[in-house]
């Protein structure tokens, strides 16, 4: 038996989207396959899964109209492109529907990269917050 969604799409002349399940284990490996995107995730409180028999697929929601994902962003790509990326990933897979896109957290540099993006002026900081100039006054003053 058909659904409506189904039926509709069909009639535009586009692809229905694969049924719960598999759909889901689709977005996930498109959202993953991302190489802005350092892995799926959740965030207390608000959860972003499919429930599905017997499992839950954790950071991608799927519903009606939409299709939500909650990601870990690499270091060092702009937020907008990170989402761009996604959404172009996901979009395929579901055309009839909004792709809202959740960025839960960013990876930490990796060594040597926070150094090479930080301007030349700027002080390093202690972890009292003060620059290493005003800590070695303090201490000699």
């Amino acid at each position: 038996m058909t659904s409506r969604t189904t039926r509709a799409a069909a009639g535009k002349g586009r692809a229905a989207a694969p049924p719960g399940a598999e759909l889901a284990d689709l977005i996930v490996t498109a959202v993953t396959g991302c190489p802005s995107v350092a892995g799926l995730t959740q965030i207390p409180g608000a959860p972003v899964a499919t429930y599905l028999r017997g499992r839950t697929v954790s950071g991608v929601a799927v519903r009606a109209h939409e299709v939500e994902v909650c990601v870990v962003a690499r270091f060092g790509v702009p937020l907008p492109e990170v989402a761009a990326e996604i959404r172009q990933a996901v979009a395929p897979l579901v055309p009839d529907r909004v792709v809202d896109v959740v960025i839960a957290d960013i990876t930490a540099p990796e060594a040597g990269a926070e150094a090479a993006l930080a301007p030349a002026s700027a002080p390093a900081l202690s972890v009292a917050g003060r620059t290493n100039a005003k800590r070695e006054e303090a201490s000699n003053g």
